[in-house]
């Protein structure tokens, strides 16, 4: 970078209006810690909760001056004041939310924010677009870790060309999530609940590829039944590029956590790490890079933001400028439907030992 040039964009394009009425299904962890302090930061208008359990919800609408707890889901799905639905229940259980809400909100309900994944399956997943198109709503994705400072930033340094042409990215995670009772149930454990982050932030990054080769096999401290926890997986483009993860949710019973990415062109290379291993203490992500514009010199921006709880500004921000602007959203239910896809070619590839590609997973 030279004095003229500006600073990398790693921080999220912010809605003209922020007193959107949003209403808010699940009063989990994601919404409790995550979503509420990340709209409050923002300026941002929760009016109404409802969950599962009553009494948790108003625990946290206590928590975050929420002024409106209903005592079922369809109640507020029902609530005329509601504009925005941020919707954060397991992803079983999204798919008829999102129904639901297309339902009650018809004529009514400006736009949707699903949590990740959109849903277990392309197909699923492509009847909620549908549904939601059809009804004019709009759809989002909180596919989080593309507003990751340091993610977004690597994607502004592509964007610029610093780099030149990509030849390899890479992710190396060695961090243990915390698995929720939900994720027992599921067909899938680590391909939909934790590498759909870095499968997502590949075609962020490079767009969707063309072939998947995977491999996986259960994680050791995990004790309830499953098919793939540590998952390790290529991605091949027609035009060279390569990209491959090794997300290693065992990670030994001792030593170092963390998450290392790296993007290697032919005029510069960018690495930097995650700070989310390090929750609830806030770590910012970081990013160093060197280009040949400047051999030898290695720049490393800083920021004091974090993933976890910032980056879910970013998620609901792009979803209220897509309304305002009459936009698609940058994480649309239109795009994420390839990231769905992604993650069946990825659990494919490793549970049927065979190359996969996206194409096989999309609707016709």
């Amino acid at each position: 970078m030279t004095p003229a040039d500006p600073p990398l964009n790693h921080l999220p394009t912010l809605p003209r209006r922020r007193d959107w009425r949003i209403g808010c299904v699940g009063a989990g962890f994601i919404m409790r810690d995550c979503h509420l302090v990340a709209y409050r930061q923002a300026g941002f208008n929760p009016m109404a909760i409802a969950s599962r359990n009553a009494a948790t919800a108003g625990e946290v609408a206590k928590l975050h001056g929420i002024p409106t707890v209903h005592a079922t889901i369809n109640e507020l799905l029902a609530d005329p004041q509601i504009e925005v639905l941020d919707v954060a229940v397991p992803p079983d259980a999204q798919p008829d939310v999102i129904r639901r809400a297309v339902d009650a909100g018809r004529g009514r309900l400006r736009g949707i924010l699903a949590q990740k994944p959109l849903a277990l399956s392309v197909r699923e997943a492509a009847d909620l677009v549908r549904q939601c198109a059809d009804a004019g709503i709009v759809l989002g994705v909180n596919q989080n870790m593309r507003f990751d400072q340091s993610v977004r930033a690597a994607k502004d340094l592509l964007t610029r060309g610093w780099l030149g042409e990509v030849v390899l990215a890479t992710i190396d995670m060695r961090a243990v999530p915390h698995w929720m009772p939900w994720a027992e149930g599921l067909p899938s454990l680590s391909t939909f609940v934790m590498s759909i982050h870095h499968l997502d932030t590949f075609r962020y990054w490079l767009g969707t590829p063309d072939r998947v080769l995977a491999s996986t096999r259960p994680d050791p401290r995990t004790r309830f039944p499953h098919r793939d926890g540590i998952n390790l997986y290529v991605l091949e483009y027609d035009n060279g590029v390569r990209a491959s993860s090794w997300d290693d949710v065992w990670a030994g019973p001792i030593g170092d956590r963390g998450i290392r990415w790296r993007i290697e062109g032919t005029e510069g290379v960018a690495q930097g790490t995650i700070g989310w291993p390090k929750y609830p203490a806030k770590e910012p992500s970081t990013l160093e890079f060197c280009t040949t514009r400047e051999p030898d010199t290695w720049i490393r921006p800083q920021w004091p933001e974090v993933w976890f709880p910032d980056a879910f500004v970013g998620t609901m921000a792009q979803l209220l400028c897509a309304i305002e602007d009459g936009t698609e959203p940058e994480i649309g239910g239109r795009d994420n439907l390839e990231t769905v896809a992604l993650c069946e070619a990825v659990f494919a590839a490793a549970t049927q030992h065979r190359v996969t590609t996206v194409r096989e997973f999309l609707p016709l």
